[in-house]
């Protein structure tokens, strides 16, 4: 997937690199030692393989010159504390990192090296999968999310801080900071920004009800799922989580928006009940932050076609609807 927040490098720094990680012996010989991973939007990701005949994954960040959305700030960072936090505190299968530099010595950006790992991207084959295989492994990935929520924060908010007790003010703070990130692009969302504002405003007190700081991916698709012999093998690409509801995770999104698919395997897998009232509202809000992100990231990402707003627009509409405001 192309995004202008790839960071790719020359072969002359990937060696480099690698020398720094895994030694001077490890240095890859000949060609076609390196290929991009071309699944994923934000940063660049390569397969390498070393001298001795390991496959590595190579992660960069964004260059600093490309402006990228408020909350996707230190995005790197982040992800090396939630790979710690779950390969210390839980079971879910991560990624080890082999090594991780962010001196800017050798490129513009953090990066780190990770085991490549063999298996299939569940995004990617699930089409593919009779419907009882496909159910299955999200009821795993259920499962694997209720564990990841199990880690507890002392409050609201970014891994690095800071914290605050209250929910509604973190939460209602995040989506104004992606409604100024758009007006600041000029980014059209459809919606007067106030009166989105005004719709988050009016359905604020159903976020009061939680209280408990939860570790939450938010990120977690089926496409950051690697899955091998009917198990999870690994759970990637944890960039985006912090301390909050873990109703906000994206295996509920299609409680509200069925464009998203059925949830219910994995709210089988998780042990969540069907949602009561206040959990609805509160998930729409979820919903209507998620759709405000993608319409609002299409200009950030310097998309060159219009695929991916023109499915996301429909949708905040649906979110703003399913909160009581329509179009007259």
């Amino acid at each position: 997937m192309e995004s202008i927040t790839k960071n790719r490098q020359s072969t002359a720094v990937l060696r480099a690199m690698i020398e720094r990680a895994y030694g001077a012996g490890q240095i890859p010989a000949g060609d076609e030692w390196a290929s991009e991973l071309g699944h994923g939007w934000f940063n660049v990701a390569y397969r390498i393989r070393l001298r001795d005949g390991a496959d590595v994954v190579l992660k960069i960040a964004p260059p600093p010159h490309v402006e990228v959305m408020t909350y996707e700030r230190g995005a790197m960072s982040i992800e090396l504390a939630t790979l710690d936090l779950l390969r210390t505190q839980t079971s879910v299968p991560v990624s080890a990192v082999d090594f991780a530099d962010r001196s800017h010595e050798l490129c513009d950006a953090d990066y780190f090296f990770m085991p490549y790992i063999d298996a299939d991207n569940l995004g990617i084959i699930a089409e593919t999968l009779p419907a009882a295989e496909r159910n299955a492994y999200m009821e795993q990935l259920g499962a694997a999310n209720r564990e990841i929520n199990s880690i507890r924060g002392d409050g609201f908010g970014p891994l690095a801080g800071p914290r605050d007790p209250s929910w509604r003010r973190v939460f209602t703070g995040i989506v104004e900071d992606v409604l100024v990130d758009g007006e600041r692009r000029g980014v059209d969302i459809g919606w007067d920004y106030d009166t989105v504002r005004s719709v988050v405003a009016a359905h604020a007190d159903s976020l009061d009800e939680v209280t408990e700081p939860r570790l939450v991916e938010w990120d977690l698709w089926d496409s950051n799922v690697m899955v091998r012999d009917g198990k999870i093998a690994c759970v990637i690409d944890h960039e985006r989580a912090f301390y909050g509801d873990p109703l906000i995770e994206a295996g509920f999104t299609g409680t509200q928006l069925a464009a998203f698919g059925d949830p219910a395997p994995f709210m089988r897998g998780y042990g969540q009940a069907e949602l009561t009232g206040t959990q609805q509202v509160r998930r729409r809000l979820y919903c209507l932050h998620l759709m405000l992100i993608m319409v609002i990231e299409t200009v950030y990402r310097g998309h060159t076609d219009t695929k991916q707003y023109d499915w996301a627009r429909p949708h905040l509409d649906e979110a703003m609807a399913l909160l009581g405001r329509t179009r007259r």
